[in-house]
């Protein structure tokens, strides 16, 4: 699947927190987090963060069409504990996304194995038998216009995983071109939430960006 990248343009970084160890960077829809192939997708996330903090790492990605709060390192030893601390599952992150129609129930679980399509890639697909377990939760904020707005969030952290679960119960987020949503001018998911305890200083962190949908 071919698409022109088209990123926004560059206005400067919405940093929601930093120190001289770590940073939260709210990423807009449309940008990709780190390059991708070929010289056309080199401006990305972490390129724009790096012409004013030279030493800044991904710790984690979202998706191109996902907007929301992304952490990043200062410095590789930083990179490396706040790694550990995603491989670990000490991460509580939450989405925010509008979902096409109205879900059964207002608080559940989807709990679908994750595997690539390989022949139809980037898709990813649930597998029964060879997928990864996976893990979504989910809570039903409003219901207006066959539009659901939900709290999502994800256990694990499989590549498309909120995006092919949406999908997989009846309800892809809307805009999601990938998984068959309705048409509309963005993919309607933010990462609103990001919790995790400071490597080095032990506080707790809470951060938040409100969706611009």
């Amino acid at each position: 699947m071919s698409h022109t990248y088209n990123p926004p343009p560059d206005k400067g970084q919405d940093i929601i927190w930093q120190d001289e160890h770590l940073l939260v960077v709210n990423k807009p829809a449309g940008l990709l987090t780190v390059p991708g192939r070929g010289e056309d997708k080199a401006d990305c996330l972490i390129t724009r963060v790096q012409q004013t903090m030279a030493d800044a790492l991904i710790v984690h990605r979202l998706d191109m069409e996902t907007s929301g709060l992304v952490l990043l390192a200062r410095g590789a030893e930083m990179q490396r504990q706040l790694s550990k601390v995603f491989r670990e599952r000490n991460v509580k992150k939450q989405y925010i996304a509008l979902a096409s129609g109205q879900l059964l129930s207002e608080v559940g679980e989807i709990k679908l194995p994750i595997m690539t399509d390989w022949p139809n890639r980037p898709r990813q697909k649930v597998d029964m038998l060879d997928g990864k377990s996976s893990l979504t939760r989910y809570r039903v904020l409003t219901f207006e216009n066959e539009v659901s707005r939900v709290e999502l969030e994800p256990i694990t952290g499989r590549t498309h995983q909120l995006r092919l679960h949406m999908a997989a119960i009846g309800h892809p987020i809307i805009g999601d071109t990938l998984y068959d949503g309705p048409t509309a001018s963005r993919l309607m998911l933010h990462a609103q939430r990001l919790s995790f305890v400071h490597p080095l200083s032990g506080e707790r962190l809470h951060l938040e960006s409100e969706a611009a949908f």
